[in-house]
């Protein structure tokens, strides 16, 4: 079978990410490599996904009341409008959004912009999807965007950019003045950003984070991705979610549908319990643990 498989299986080596956590569980060792928390989910939550199994929410199924959840979510915290009937896409996990906005916008041969370091993930979407990963170091120790590094890497190629922040490995938040840097960019060379926003409300030092999303000309071209997982303490649970253009948001729930159907269904229920939670939950959230 070996000489069946295809040319990215045969480039990709095992996930050192993966083979790290296998090793800490066989060793009971404790692992730094995955970024799960080590503390329980809310009992709240959990009493809502024992609720929807026993309840038989268990067979295919689209939660349409997280998309609403989100909408507001976003009005509130970030001032963004956003239809909650066509421009969300419900996924499993943050991984399988990610995954589904890259194989939804690049073809092959585009370039994708990648600030290094930077999570294994996107850089295995963007071969697959058959795009040029293009890095873009950080610059040390705190890992600060050095604007003109950035301006020489867009081409007339550059379809993307990947914006995580807070950023994972380094935990840095990007500030007003890097998002505009990046907003520029992506105006000017007419790019897409597709954000990772898991860590969201896990800030410290009194920073803040904020969506690209909303500064001016970028709505209509930003993909953000984010899920349940680390602010829940529910890694496990893969409900994930796209929000981006209606256009976009078609795409990507349209891969989706084809690649997994639909995001757990009990899960999708207690994600309304979580996504409803009142805004001291959030506020306290750094400091659990």
């Amino acid at each position: 079978m070996e000489g069946k498989l295809s040319s990215v299986a045969k480039n990709f080596t095992p996930s050192p990410i993966q083979e790290l956590s296998q090793l800490a569980q066989r060793c009971n060792a404790i692992n730094l490599a995955e970024g799960f928390p080590d503390f329980p989910a809310p009992p709240c939550i959990k009493e809502a996904a024992v609720s929807a199994i026993n309840n038989d929410f268990n067979q295919y199924r689209h939660v349409q009341g997280i998309c609403d959840q989100l909408a507001l979510k976003m009005k509130k915290t970030h001032g963004l409008d956003v239809n909650p009937l066509t421009d969300i896409a419900i996924c499993c996990g943050q991984s399988e959004a990610f995954a589904a906005a890259i194989f939804s916008i690049i073809n092959q041969g585009d370039e994708v912009l990648l600030f290094d370091p930077c999570y294994e993930t996107y850089e295995g979407c963007i071969t697959l999807a058959g795009g040029i990963p293009v890095y873009v170091a950080l610059e040390p120790p705190q890992w600060t965007l050095d604007p003109e590094k950035l301006m020489r890497s867009f081409t007339s190629r550059t379809k993307a950019i990947v914006l995580n922040s807070p950023h994972n490995p380094t935990g840095k938040v990007f500030s007003r003045d890097e998002l505009e840097i990046i907003a520029e960019g992506c105006r000017r060379w007419d790019c897409v950003a597709i954000t990772d926003e898991v860590y969201e409300y896990i800030t410290y030092d009194n920073q803040k984070h904020e969506t690209i999303a909303k500064l001016p000309g970028m709505q209509e071209r930003t993909i953000i991705t984010s899920s349940l997982s680390k602010t829940f303490s529910v890694t496990g649970w893969r409900i994930g979610w796209a929000i981006a253009p209606a256009s976009a948001a078609s795409a990507i729930q349209n891969i989706h549908i084809r690649i997994t159907d639909s995001a757990p269904a009990p899960f999708q229920e207690a994600a309304l319990t979580a996504l409803r939670s009142p805004i001291e939950y959030f506020e306290t959230l750094r400091g659990v643990g």
